[in-house]
């Protein structure tokens, strides 16, 4: 088996522009060859220029005639054409999806995105028995928006928080998307903005269920050309977005597995792999935003632990917490205030917390914990710290906020999912009692 070279791969048929050419000269020959992006060369450094940075300078009212090396455009990587595919894991888990292929004398050549990458990994090689569902991001932040949004409010936001694509609900279940296609399509056409986004989003929406495999995934993705995959669940309901670069590296452990069988080929980036399975290990086991444990690994770490304590004859509780009011958070100061708040208050969960307790970003702004040793009692004390510390927090332009708690304490022979359920009801029970407070199964 040969893994193909870059070269090999590359689309060749790009538009770039000199970094001393202005702003104007480059849109204009980003609609004439109806391009989302183009590359600016400087020398032997590339950067990228998107139509989110046009939207980006006309909201910011730079003067058109400015010079592209006057702006902050996006630096992207640079990879020689005669490497192998292999080396291209390196860049995956840079914000751009781009990399800038060079020549020998280091001119540029052309371009690998992660559309070249997927269209050439062997289907045959992909894991077929994981499924969407255990990779969702399910603490991703997803943008949605229901079908009488402004386009004119809506590109504002998609500028501010770096949004690419937008779903558009009727009842959580997906009816358009808003791309930056569509984005260049408006402003080659001039098309009034102060309209409602259902009539330029693109429908209908091609979906796929949760529980797809990755294999199914990436051949959805690849059939279609697209760059993400929209999942729902049983009921049409919208369940995530997955993108390209994401089914990437869940396809890393099967190619791991096939380099060993092909060492000869891939013995000089053995151990730029080994560094990266690790890397990917966290990042398949983590949220991305807090840092805390996804629920695929908490999972994991709870069933270690019940057998631990059924072994043990120890006790076990669970803490389930919701931030208060959180979507008034959003609302009011911004996706990106609401993103530090779920930080900051992450980061004091772990300062409070024992080394032996497990914390996960269960979803949205619910955080739960897992407490191995403490019974009830116990487990509602450390949860009343918790409580005082996060309304003790004082978050950069939001100020205070608090939270409500749940407590329950595991049971000898019962599901995690029911010790979840008995403190999601005690949780909602100290919603109804005015929120900030603590409440445990014997409350219920």
């Amino acid at each position: 088996m040969k893994f193909p070279n870059i070269g090999d791969i590359a689309t060749t048929s790009v538009i770039s522009i000199d970094i001393n050419s202005t702003f104007n000269e480059t849109m204009n020959k980003m609609l004439d060859n109806e391009h989302r992006n183009i590359i600016v060369i400087d020398t032997n450094d590339f950067y990228i220029m998107s139509i989110i940075d046009v939207l980006n300078v006309q909201a910011k009212h730079i003067d058109v005639n400015t010079a592209l090396c006057d702006l902050h455009l996006s630096k992207i990587p640079v990879i020689s054409k005669d490497k192998n595919i292999l080396n291209t894991l390196e860049f995956l888990n840079n914000s751009t999806e781009y990399i800038a292929v060079v020549n020998d004398d280091n001119s540029f050549y052309g371009l690998v995105t992660h559309t070249d990458i997927t269209s050439n990994i062997d289907p045959d090689t992909l894991m077929d028995n994981y499924r969407l569902q255990d990779f969702l991001k399910l603490g991703r932040r997803m943008k949605w928006v229901n079908r009488d949004e402004k386009i004119s409010h809506l590109l504002k936001d998609m500028v501010n928080n770096f949004y690419d694509n937008v779903v558009v609900v009727e009842d959580l279940k997906p009816i358009g998307i808003f791309t930056t296609k569509d984005i260049m399509r408006l402003v080659k056409n001039k098309t009034d903005l102060d309209v409602n986004i259902e009539q330029h989003m693109s429908f209908p929406v091609d979906s796929i269920h949760k529980n797809s495999s990755v294999r199914e995934a990436l051949s959805f993705i690849k059939d279609r050309h697209y760059k993400r995959v929209i999942v729902v669940d049983d009921d049409g309901l919208l369940s995530g977005i997955i993108t390209q670069k994401e089914l990437i590296s869940l396809t890393f452990s099967k190619w791991a597995i096939l380099m060993k069988e092909y060492q000869d080929e891939l013995s000089e980036i053995n151990l730029m792999l080994q560094n990266k399975n690790i890397e990917y290990e966290n990042i398949a086991s983590t949220d991305a935003l807090t840092g805390l444990y996804n629920r695929h690994k908490f999972t994991q770490l709870y069933l270690s632990s019940y057998t631990s304590m059924v072994q043990r004859h120890n006790d076990m509780s669970l803490i389930l917490l919701d931030i208060d009011y959180f979507k008034k958070v959003n609302d009011v100061y911004g996706h990106n205030a609401g993103d530090k708040t779920l930080v900051q208050v992450s980061h004091t969960l772990l300062k409070i917390l024992r080394n032996v307790d497990v914390v996960c970003r269960w979803g949205g702004e619910e955080f739960l914990i897992m407490l191995p040793t403490a019974d009830l009692e116990h487990a509602i004390s450390i949860a009343e710290k918790l409580r005082k510390a996060i309304e003790d927090l004082c978050i950069d332009i939001v100020g205070q906020v608090t939270a409500s708690f749940g407590v329950s304490q595991v049971r000898e022979g019962e599901d995690m999912q029911d010790v979840i359920d008995r403190a999601d009801k005690a949780l909602y029970l100290a919603k109804d009692s005015g929120r900030n407070c603590v409440k445990f199964e014997a409350d219920i």
